[in-house]
């Protein structure tokens, strides 16, 4: 008898490219709406979280549309939370980042003593899902601040700061694939890391030369190319997915 629906994609190459499309399709996004109105914002941002979680949530299993949506959701609204803390309450960049982190490992503690692992692997409806999410949620937060902070605080600027959380990232996701001992927080680390390092390149795509060394482009161009690209490549997972439910392992990865 199979066990309960994983409410989670398989960790592949089609998960990191759409993870980094919504960390930078979000910031660029989240900019943009800013830039015309915090209200208007404020308001989309919400609209999309509300509307992700309600589709996600219903789910029974995976589903690559709604899963997705839903993180694409968090991303443009994970910004808005961790550029308000900084632009509207003027809380400095490495405050807002201790914050945030303090706010993930809270919540990794609390999954934790709940179900006694952060796996993504054993993700499913109810409890390990919630946690999941603002887990998630968290991250998204805390990698804003960290890529501003970078960019900002310690001089590095929008290209600097993207091969930084590059190179990490990609350390981080070797060390995740390469072994099974400490998976679990090489994953989420890599996870983290994902949000600097696509914000910082959508920054340097669409900021001008004079805020922090961009090209200019402009965020509502970049937004439109980079969730134009997530749209096609969701598309493409969504058709190659087929409706099978995934039980949870037998093994035991937990950390």
């Amino acid at each position: 008898m199979s066990g309960p629906a994983i409410k989670v994609p398989s960790i592949n190459r089609d998960f990191w490219f759409l993870k980094l499309l919504t960390t930078a399709g979000g910031e660029a996004l989240s900019d943009y709406l800013a830039g015309r109105s915090v209200v208007i914002a404020a308001v989309v941002g919400a609209a999309l979280l509300g509307l992700g979680a309600a589709a996600q949530l219903r789910a029974r299993s995976y589903q690559p549309v709604p899963y997705w949506f839903f993180a694409a959701a968090i991303a443009v609204f994970g910004t808005m939370l961790a550029d308000g803390m900084h632009v509207v309450a003027g809380v400095p960049y490495p405050v807002t980042s201790t914050v945030y982190a303090a706010a993930l490992a809270a919540v990794f503690l609390l999954w934790h003593r709940a179900t006694g692992t952060i796996d993504i692997h054993t993700v499913t409806a109810g409890r390990p899902e919630t946690y999941y999410w603002c887990a998630v949620g968290a991250t998204f937060a805390l990698g804003t601040a960290l890529g501003d902070l970078a960019a900002f605080s310690l001089g590095l600027g929008y290209l600097a700061s993207a091969v930084l959380f590059g190179l990490l990232f990609a350390t981080a996701l070797l060390l995740c694939h390469r072994g099974r001992r400490g998976a679990t927080v090489t994953f989420w680390s890599a996870y983290v890391l994902t949000r600097p390092f696509g914000a910082s390149v959508a920054d340097f795509l669409g900021k001008p030369g004079g805020h922090g060394g961009g090209l200019g482009w402009g965020d509502g161009p970049v937004a439109l190319g980079l969730f134009a690209a997530f749209a096609l490549m969701l598309i493409r997972v969504a058709n190659r997915s087929n409706d099978e439910t995934v039980s949870i392992p037998t093994t035991d990865e937990s950390v």
